[in-house]
């Protein structure tokens, strides 16, 4: 029984010692992993030095091109159309009759109206005469006097329906598509064509309320139109007086000339205004900014470890942007793999 008692003891006394063995064999290895782990090798990434550069700054925004002057031609008395005088996508001048709508019941009307004129008059003239020979009373003569400034407010007022059945050009400009026929029977709610002035355009465009102070009356813009080429320019005549609440913009409208035709109402312009020329001006590259909720960040190396700023952000280009805060002359700035970095992770930076 001893000699058993003696196997039983000796296997668990080897047991023990071969679970103690292999826990603190894989406490070893844990340890040496975490070692490794903390002397992570550092990531290689592209950097650059800062340094400060006059920038031309000019804000690209989009905009809507829209006729100089632009109106829906309307009759403004109904009847039946006795001629129209235009042609279709031609152009037309200021005071060029456009359409004639049949007068001849308002003609009939002003003949007799002119008629009841003739014998107010004559009943004025005659009540004077009376009135000088003290025939009449004061009341009489002034009824009179009444009955003819009525008749020839009749009379005015034909005249001017008359008038009214030649429709003529407000101003001169390009007329499009008529909507009638002559011997239709118009009304002021019958829209005839649109009458559009495209020798000169505005453009009308937003830009956001911290730009608001440095837009200027008089100032030129540069722009351009899907399809095209060519950069136009316009003038800056009109500047809206307040910021719209609901978009936080300001309102700018520009006059641009259209000589050549190429132009047309209703087309977008993408549009570059010139701000103020900034001295000392601290321009990255666009691949290093990251945008985040609140705000934009950027890397910078600092002591051999990647480094989170905070920037403001301004103005952006094709390939750059300009940084207001953040960011000062002689920091390392890291403009590759920015994505994947985190605050404080090791890091080797090749200038370029």
């Amino acid at each position: 029984m001893k000699v058993k008692h003696l196997i039983y003891t000796l296997l668990i006394i080897t047991i023990g010692g071969f679970i103690t063995y292999r826990i603190i064999s894989n406490k070893g290895k844990n340890d040496d992993s975490k070692k490794f782990n903390d002397k992570k090798s550092p990531t290689t990434v592209n950097g650059i030095v800062i340094k400060t550069t006059t920038f031309d700054n000019n804000l690209a925004l989009s905009g809507s091109i829209e006729a100089n002057e632009q109106i829906e031609i309307h009759s403004e008395v109904s009847g039946i159309v006795e001629g129209i005088f235009f042609n279709e996508g031609s152009n037309v001048t200021k005071g060029q009759v456009l359409l004639k709508v049949n007068d001849i019941e308002l003609k009939a009307q002003l003949r007799q109206a002119l008629t009841r004129e003739g014998l107010a008059a004559e009943n004025a003239r005659r009540a004077k005469l009376l009135l000088q020979k003290e025939a009449i009373s004061q009341e009489e003569a002034d009824v009179a006097k009444a009955d003819l400034a009525s008749a020839q407010a009749q009379s005015q007022l034909i005249r001017a329906q008359i008038s009214k059945t030649s429709v003529r050009a407000p101003f001169s400009g390009k007329i499009g598509l008529r909507n009638i026929s002559p011997g239709t029977y118009i009304t002021p709610t019958v829209l005839v064509a649109k009458l559009v002035n495209t020798s000169k355009l505005k453009i009308t465009f937003s830009i956001p309320e911290k730009y608001a102070a440095e837009v200027k009356s008089g100032s030129i813009i540069d722009f351009k139109v899907s399809g095209s080429d060519k950069t136009y320019n316009g003038k800056i005549y009109a500047i809206e007086p307040e910021v719209a609440v609901a978009t936080r913009t300001l309102q700018v409208r520009a006059l641009a000339d259209n000589a050549d035709g190429k132009l047309f109402p209703g087309t977008f312009a993408d549009i570059k205004l010139p701000l103020n020329i900034i001295k000392d001006a601290i321009v990255v590259p666009s691949q290093a900014i990251i945008p985040i909720q609140d705000g934009k960040k950027v890397f910078i190396a600092n002591n051999g470890q990647a480094k989170e700023v905070m920037v403001d952000a301004t103005t952006r280009t094709d390939s750059s942007i300009l940084i207001l805060s953040g960011l000062k002359p002689g920091d390392t700035l890291i403009t590759s793999g920015v994505m994947s970095l985190k605050d404080e992770a090791p890091i080797k930076v090749q200038i370029k």
